[in-house]
């Protein structure tokens, strides 16, 4: 019997991950024992996934049971044939506790520990999940893709599926960083869509929790009138910036004084954080950055107002032209209660590139790609207004490029960065006026139930073919954008939606019309353990790189004598044909097959030795941003997940994204 495809993926919140009934008993303890390995691994154990009707009984083939929540995670102890059914003795954790037995075909074999998640639907179509691979290969393989999926995509979101699909993606958005939900990847592989777009075709599975709400019907346009946005300007103030800062008040004064008059104060709050650069260097500066106005505490303009009255630049100037951009941005992801607002916005406002992680002043040891990914982590939206003023043309380009990474957002086709030409005053008034405005009529709108978000197709039709004319064109067009895809997330929060009890699909990682759009993520759960030891591999491939520029030709020797002190495999070590450091086994065989490549296992002695002494360091530098941000993914209590319900903390894992491994 076909499940109803209105039903959405989004609550397969968790599912089987709290609600386990343990049948364990004291003979059932065995902390001399392992579980089994997978095959051609040596510290990898096997590990199987629960199907609905899954039961967990004492011995296998007979006894009591309890039934298990679909997708609860085991290792996999021991089997035994009871006359033609398969049996697993399995466990919720790795440490010798035996649970008890499940028929194997009520179970999944899962081998990596990836899942998947769903990017923010607005300006795409909606991923469709199909019941074959061959089903979707079809598709795939197809002159034009998005032509052939139409028609399918169509009947599904009429309530209408074709055989070959089994459900479609949710109409509003869950933010996996927020609410964890598993949709375990069971296999994936690359391939080529239409004209030669290199896409992945992932096979996943889907459970959801049983939610009281399934069958309401989605109130988003009352919702919606509960909406609310914050705007923090990151503003640095250093010695030439006393113009912008005066500018960015009156704009906040002008918006905020119509918003007061139409009693909406609480419908989009400003908040400010200024930055300048590190007071070691320069005592003068008085701060590195500093929260003149949180916007949860500020009640209206004129609160505002009188929170950041203080604010003036420096008296004094850097120790150098970059100032600790940065740890402005990262002061207000930090400080600012962004779970109480749904349209987060970041502006960062300065005339000077940024300091990069690796230099001695910098204060987060951060570069671009890493405080853009705890952006997006947050769900803040990350513009940048670069004033390029004459006195810093030596650094435009450079700050450009820095700003540009930090700016770009997977929902546009160009980032969030806006350049001032000369630095006009004038310009850049206009572009706070016109990102304000914007935002707050976004806001007031879905106030008064005049644009409510549930549909990607809701979304401007001519997105992505029609450039903007001009930069204010463009910042309408982005905040529009940006704006419908904050409000599916906030929908995605508070309404709650379901999910069949189980399917198992097929679906591609990008929008068959738009290739280059992505519509899924892919994360690995990585444990602690496993997060240590890649923390452990980089710091030796920081130490070595480090001491091997004095003597190039060294580095090699150096990572081998490294993986010795890592404990790695010797055959590996030893092996003359290893020209790689992937060849050492350095990294563990949690992140073996993964579908992505390594920049750095693909290192080898020939490659080092032919960089300068820049390259190396800027490859030495992105190794220890990577450091950094495992420290961070480490230490964020919040993030940490589960699996077996807390039954052994250590089993807890972290979502990393791929884009963040090594």
């Amino acid at each position: 019997m076909r499940r109803s495809l209105t039903a959405s993926l989004a609550a397969v919140l968790l599912a089987g991950t709290t609600l386990w009934s343990p049948l364990a008993t004291p003979s059932a303890w065995a902390a001399d024992r392992t579980p089994l390995l997978m095959e051609g691994k040596k510290t990898l154990y096997q590990r199987v996934l629960s199907r609905p009707g899954a039961v967990l009984k004492r011995q296998a083939g007979d006894g009591p049971g309890a039934q298990q929540p679909a997708l609860t995670r085991f290792y996999v102890y021991g089997r035994q044939m009871v006359g033609t059914q398969a049996w697993l003795e399995v466990g919720l954790t790795a440490k010798g506790k035996t649970d008890g037995w499940i028929q194997e075909e009520f179970t999944l074999p899962w081998k990596q520990q990836l899942t998947l998640a769903f990017t923010n639907p607005a300006g795409r179509d909606r991923a469709l999940m199909f019941k074959e691979r061959q089903d979707l290969a079809k598709i795939l393989e197809a002159d034009d893709p998005g032509k052939q999926e139409e028609p399918l995509l169509k009947a599904a979101e009429a309530g209408k599926p074709s055989p070959q699909v089994v459900s479609i993606e949710p109409a509003t958005y869950v933010d996996i960083s927020k609410k964890f939900y598993l949709l375990p990847i069971l296999d994936a592989e690359e391939t080529f869509s239409g004209p030669g777009f290199r896409v992945r075709m992932l096979h996943i599975a889907s459970v959801s929790a049983k939610d009281e709400k399934a069958n309401t019907p989605p109130a988003s346009a009352s919702v919606l009138k509960n909406f609310r946005a914050a705007v923090v300007f990151v503003i640095d103030s250093t010695l030439s910036m006393d113009p912008y800062i005066n500018r960015t008040r009156q704009a906040v004064e002008q918006i905020t004084t119509k918003i007061d008059k139409a009693g909406l104060s609480d419908r989009v709050r400003f908040g400010l954080v200024a930055f300048r650069s590190s007071v070691q260097a320069t005592p003068g500066l008085e701060y590195v950055s500093k929260l003149y106005a949180d916007p949860e505490q500020t009640r209206d303009g004129k609160d505002f107002l009188k929170q950041v009255a203080a604010l003036k630049g420096a008296t004094v100037s850097s120790a150098k032209f970059s100032e600790d951009s940065y740890a402005g941005v990262m002061e207000a992801l930090d400080k600012v209660g962004w779970t109480n607002f749904g349209g987060r916005y970041v502006v960062l406002i300065t005339d000077a590139g940024a300091l990069r992680g690796g230099d001695p002043l910098s204060s987060t040891k951060l570069d671009a790609e890493q405080v853009r990914l705890e952006a997006q982590h947050r769900g803040v939206a990350l513009y940048t207004l670069h004033l390029k003023t004459p006195s810093g043309k030596q650094n435009h380009a450079e700050a450009e490029a820095q700003y540009k990474a930090l700016s770009t957002h997977p929902l546009l086709p160009n980032p969030l960065y806006y350049p001032v030409d000369a630095g006009s005053v004038d310009q850049f008034g206009k572009m706070v006026d016109t990102l304000s405005e914007t935002i707050v009529a976004q806001v007031n709108g879905a106030y008064r139930g005049e644009e409510v978000a549930g549909s990607a197709r809701s979304a401007d039709p001519n997105f992505g073919k029609e450039p903007p004319k001009d930069d204010a064109a463009r910042m309408q067009r982005d905040a529009a954008m940006l704006g419908q895809a904050m409000q599916l997330a906030y929908l995605g929060r508070t309404e709650g939606t379901s999910a069949p009890p189980m399917i198992s699909a097929w679906l591609t990682d990008r929008d068959l019309k738009k290739p280059e759009v992505a519509t899924t993520d892919v994360r690995v759960l990585l444990t602690k353990n496993q997060l240590s030891d890649m923390q452990q591999v980089l710091r030796s491939i920081a130490d070595a790189g480090q001491a091997a520029q004095l003597s190039p030709n060294d580095f090699f020797s150096r990572m081998r004598s490294a993986a010795v002190v890592l404990g790695r495999d010797p055959n590996a070590i030893n092996d003359p044909k290893a020209v790689k450091l992937a060849d050492l086994g350095l990294m563990g065989e949690y992140l073996d097959d993964l579908p992505y490549r390594s920049k750095v296992m693909d290192i080898d002695q020939q490659m080092w030795s032919s960089w300068s002494i820049s390259q190396q360091q800027t490859f030495l530098d992105e190794v220890n941003r990577k450091l950094r941000l495992y420290q961070i993914y480490h230490d964020d209590v919040d993030r940490w997940v589960a699996l077996d319900g807390g039954a052994d903390p250590g089993e807890a894992v972290y979502p990393v994204p791929l884009d963040a491994l090594p």
